[in-house]
C-alpha cells in the first residue's frame, strides 16, 4: 500500500506551484488532501487532477477570520485534526524598505507567519492529545539569509523559522513531529513579474532554480519516515 494511505492532510497555497505539487504527491502516496487557497477555480483544477482524494476549501490567508473558518471546515470534514499539516501559502513583495508600503509589509506577515500560527494552533492540541501528527513548514533561504528589497519576505520567513524551532522544542517526546523544508529559489509563477534573466537583479535565473517537484519530494521524504524519527530541517539547493 502507498506509504501515507489512510492519512488526512491539509496543504495551504495548494492552487499552484509548490503547494499544488505537494498535494499531488501526497495524493499519490495515499493521503486524502484538503486543498486550501484563495482562488477556488484554480483549486478545482488541481482537485480534478488528483481525483477523489481531494477536498477544496477556499481560504484567504491574509484574513484571520477566513483562516479560522477554513480550519473549522477541515475539522468538520475530517472529524478530527488532520494527520498532516503543510503550511506553504506565502506572499512575496519586493521593494526597498523606504519604499515598501506598510500594507504590503503587514500582508506579508499576516500571510506568511500569522496564518500558519492560526492553522497549527487550531490543530495542535488535538494532535498532542492523540500523540500523532506532522506539521511541515515551507521556509526559504530567506529564513536565514537576507537580500536587498526583501525586507517583508525575510522578516516573515525568519519569524516562521523561529516559530518552527519553538514548536520543535515543545513537541519533543509528544509523538507529534515538525519539519522545516527550507529551499533556495524555486521556479514558480511567483517570479513572473520579476526580472531574473538580465543579471540586473541578485536573483538567479529561473533555469537554475529548484523545481516544485523537488521540494514536494523532500516533503514526502520527511513524512514517510518511521514513527520515532523526526526530520527537524531539510535545506534544499540546486546542485
Amino acid at each position: 500500500m502507498p506509504a501515507l494511505s489512510g492519512r488526512n492532510a491539509v496543504v495551504t497555497g495548494a492552487s499552484r506551484g509548490i503547494g499544488a505539487e505537494i498535494a499531488r504527491q501526497l495524493a499519490a502516496s495515499g493521503a486524502k488532501v484538503a486543498l486550501l487557497a484563495r482562488t477556488e477555480s484554480a483549486l478545482q483544477t488541481v482537485a480534478a487532477e488528483i481525483g477523489g482524494a481531494s477536498i477544496v476549501i477556499r481560504c484567504d490567508f491574509s484574513d484571520s477570520r477566513s483562516v479560522d473558518e477554513a480550519t473549522a471546515e477541515v475539522s468538520r470534514l475530517f472529524g478530527d485534526a488532520p494527520d498532516i499539516l503543510v503550511n506553504n501559502a506565502g506572499s512575496f513583495h519586493l521593494a526597498p524598505l523606504h519604499e515598501l508600503p506598510a500594507v504590503a509589509f503587514s500582508e506579508s506577515l499576516q500571510t506568511n507567519l500569522v496564518a500558519p500560527f492560526i492553522l497549527l494552533r487550531a490543530f495542535l492540541a488535538r494532535m498532542r492529545a492523540r500523540a500523532s501528527g506532522h506539521i511541515v513548514t515551507i521556509g526559504s533561504v530567506a529564513d536565514r539569509s537576507v537580500f536587498p528589497d526583501n525586507g517583508a519576505y525575510a522578516a516573515s520567513k525568519h519569524g516562521l523559522r523561529a516559530m518552527h524551532e519553538v514548536l520543535l522544542a515543545e513537541l519533543r517526546g509528544t509523538g507529534v513531529r515538525a519539519t522545516l523544508v527550507s529551499p533556495s529559489a524555486v521556479d514558480t509563477n511567483l517570479w513572473d513579474p520579476i526580472d531574473t534573466e538580465s543579471g540586473a537583479t541578485p536573483y538567479p535565473s529561473r533555469q537554475s532554480m529548484l523545481s516544485p517537484q523537488a521540494v514536494a519530494r523532500a516533503v514526502i521524504f520527511a513524512l514517510e519516515q518511521p514513527a520515532g524519527v523526526n526530520i527537524d530541517e531539510l535545506r534544499l539547493s540546486r546542485s
